[in-house]
């Protein structure tokens, strides 16, 4: 691009320095907070105080880090879900539909299938029913990509619309399985049996190892080490076997690949309904650890698309997936608890997702220019006289 007699491009960094992999993503944060705190500065709150309730709120107190803990579960699978096929280069924009759906699949599962099940066999159903559901409701953008070459992004983002009215059409819309037949002043999902909850971490005693925990319930439930359990799981599928040298080879260079006779085709299906598999399982969490139903106006949280921020902040790498997770879930539990607060501290929620935004778009950027590097050069131009064999021919001819 040439502006104002300069050439402006991007230029491939020949070597990329490994402490960019952490300052990157930390700057993003920065920028995105010092953004933030423009935006508070003009709205008329004080972004040093509203930070400083903002980090109380969500990581300064054992309940506040237990309800962070607790809003980061889902994080933690809608963001493994796109860090994984994001690293092939297949950008699956669909965790919110595949999430709705693995909940729909997960809440039926546990209506029609467990009870008379002992209670870990029941839990299991469930999960497996959202992984399922969330697998089935990417197999058609699969497919097109796989076999047609159809954009994922454009298909994955599509099916979200679809499942989100599926799902309330199935509480608010009819009379359907889902739906409680008993909830007569408003359309609530079906309540799932007891033996399908999955177990909430509580303290019986006040010390553990030395360390003090106030005694009793959290909102922390097995998702939580279910979601630990899969980033390791990820970890080692990338680093350590053939199939993940598969994935990186194909996001690398997809000719090559074909050259080195690794099979396309299944290998993007595999890897996008693994990913659609994992945002199921939040899905299913979020029925049998939160809601205990199909809960379509507790469901509409953004959380699919938050995974995106999630791994893109981590770099796609599932233990940075789990620590981003972390991050945002304190975000939005301080965001919760600035809006019932008094004075000019009270914010809307809405400013956390408006930090998780900023966060992205710089992260994004900062990755540009991680890999590139912008070249400022000026254009010289020749000035050149007239043609002294063409002007005497010129003035020669004829009127």
């Amino acid at each position: 691009m040439i502006v104002a007699g300069r050439d402006i491009h991007l230029e491939r960094r020949l070597r990329i320095k490994r402490r960019t992999v952490f300052l990157v993503p930390i700057a993003s944060v920065l920028v995105a907070l010092a953004l933030g705190a423009i935006f508070l500065a003009l709205t008329d709150h004080p972004p040093l105080r509203v930070y400083q309730e903002l980090f109380r709120s969500g990581f300064g107190n054992w309940y506040g880090f237990t309800d962070t803990l607790a809003a980061a579960t889902p994080l933690v699978f809608t963001g493994l879900a796109a860090a994984f096929a994001f690293r092939m280069n297949l950008y699956n924009i669909g965790g919110e539909g595949q999430l709705y759906a693995g909940a729909i699949v997960a809440a039926w599962a546990g209506l029609a299938i467990a009870p008379g099940l002992p209670g870990p066999l029941a839990v299991t159903v469930v999960i497996l029913g959202g992984a399922v559901g969330g697998a089935l409701w990417v197999l058609i953008p699969a497919l097109a990509r796989a076999y047609f070459g159809a954009s994922e992004i454009v298909t994955t983002l599509l099916f979200n619309y679809v499942a989100l009215y599926l799902m309330q059409y199935l509480i608010f819309g009819s009379g359907s399985y889902w739906r409680d037949p008993n909830s007569r002043s408003f359309p609530q999902g079906k309540p799932l049996p007891d033996v399908t909850h999955f177990p909430i971490l509580h303290f019986p005693t006040s010390s553990i190892f030395g360390i003090d925990f106030p005694p009793g319930l959290t909102r922390i439930h097995l998702g939580l080490a279910i979601g630990l359990g899969l980033a390791l799981l990820l970890f080692a599928v990338l680093r350590w076997t053939g199939f993940g040298f598969d994935m990186r080879v194909i996001g690398d260079s997809p000719s090559a690949a074909r050259y080195a006779g690794i099979p396309m085709v299944r290998t993007i299906l595999i890897v996008l309904l693994v990913s659609g598999a994992l945002a199921g399982i939040a899905g299913a969490g979020e029925v049998g650890g939160r809601a205990y139903a199909l809960d379509p106006n507790g469901l509409v949280l953004n959380l699919g698309y938050t995974g995106i921020v999630v791994a893109a902040l981590a770099r796609y790498n599932p233990f940075g997936v789990v620590l981003v997770s972390v991050l945002l879930g304190g975000l939005r539990t301080g965001a919760a608890d600035l809006q019932s607060a008094a004075g000019d501290l009270r914010v809307p929620i809405a400013i956390a997702y408006m930090l998780e935004g900023a966060i992205l778009l710089v992260a994004l950027g900062g990755e540009v220019f991680r890999t590139n590097r912008l070249v400022v050069r000026r254009v010289h131009t020749e000035v050149t006289g007239p043609d002294p064999v063409a002007e005497p021919a010129r003035e020669a001819a004829p009127a």
